[in-house]
């Protein structure tokens, strides 16, 4: 029995007792030990609210009368993220139409529709009225896409062009495919550059004439594909170059105190109701484009060539503004 199930078997037991329900017989009807039987109940009490009253000691429980015809089970328990995760997978379900797996998805999604009806009493949620939305999501060509998720998969080297933002150029790669990354809802491959002899991380909506070779991919230890993809803000990968500090007003605060931006950062609030936020980079460009959007609101306080850097940017928009 799981946790659910125990749960709703525990308020089942206490809201049909007229009397108070011995701790031994909860602890035979459950299949749980009494520590186990404890942290139900605090959950139930704490967490869910219920009139739970413990009586002789603890030796019994009972819901308090005046209160027990009142109180109900929430219909539907989920936490954010598995909410999150519930609503992304049926959209994703409903997105992929008749194509290969259409016919292997289909028990999947009854299954989630029966889940939901039996957690909710078998009623049926109108899960459809939660939705997941994109932001900033890049155009994918499907056919560079298989390619790119066929070479992780297979494991085999892959040869493309690719047409990198930042110079606009177009350069031909050979690499051996590490990971497929959905990050900040666009995918990138985190691979090994033969020619440059390094890992790097290409978005996948830059990727042309992607080809899969014979030759297998060389694989690197996870642990040294998180230290380099995972140790500096952002997608854009490499060692840690130095520590950002940055701070926030007041008002900001509000928000970013309670935000995830890196696995590492430092956070503080200020005793002027300010928030400071510490956490290491090793190319610029995102995070600088992170603290913009919060405009007068976030000042970089170091490191100094940051600090300047986006002094610059900040000069050149309002450039653009004239007098």
């Amino acid at each position: 029995m799981d946790r659910y199930e125990r749960i709703l078997a525990l308020h089942r037991s206490l809201k049909s007792a007229r009397l108070p329900v011995p701790l031994t017989r909860l602890m035979d009807d459950l299949g749980c030990s009494r520590a186990t039987l404890y942290r139900d109940i605090a959950f139930l009490r704490d967490a869910l609210g219920a009139p739970l009253e413990s009586v002789e000691g603890g030796a019994s429980f009972r819901y308090a009368e005046k209160d027990a015809e009142r109180f109900e089970l929430p219909g539907l328990w989920l936490s954010s993220e598995e909410l999150h995760a519930l609503t992304a997978a049926q959209q994703l379900l409903d997105r992929t139409g008749p194509g290969v797996l259409a016919a292997a998805i289909a028990p999947l999604k009854n299954r989630i529709d029966a889940l939901l009806q039996r957690h909710a009493g078998g009623k049926r949620w109108p899960i459809e009225r939660v939705r997941v939305l994109g932001s900033g999501t890049r155009r994918v060509d499907e056919a560079a896409f298989r390619m790119v998720a066929s070479a992780v998969l297979e494991r085999r080297r892959l040869r493309f062009e690719y047409l990198a933002r930042s110079t606009n150029t177009a350069t031909q790669r050979q690499v051996s495919p590490q990971r497929l990354t959905h990050y900040r809802d666009n995918w990138y491959l985190d691979a090994f550059d033969h020619e440059r002899e390094g890992l790097r991380s290409f978005s996948v909506d830059r990727i042309r004439h992607a080809r899969i070779e014979d030759a297998a991919a060389l694989d690197h230890p996870d642990a040294e594909l998180d230290t380099h993809f995972a140790a500096s803000y952002g997608i854009f990968s490499g060692a840690p170059k130095a520590w950002a500090t940055i701070r926030f007003s007041a008002k900001a605060a509000r928000w970013v105190a309670d935000e995830h931006w890196h696995s590492k950062q430092e956070g503080r609030l200020l005793p002027d109701g300010r928030y400071e936020l510490r956490l290491p980079y090793s190319h610029a460009r995102e995070l600088l484009m992170d603290v913009l959007r919060h405009g007068p609101d976030a000042e970089v306080l170091e490191p100094t060539a940051l600090r300047e850097q986006l002094r610059s940017l900040l000069q050149l928009t309002a450039a653009n503004y004239g007098d």
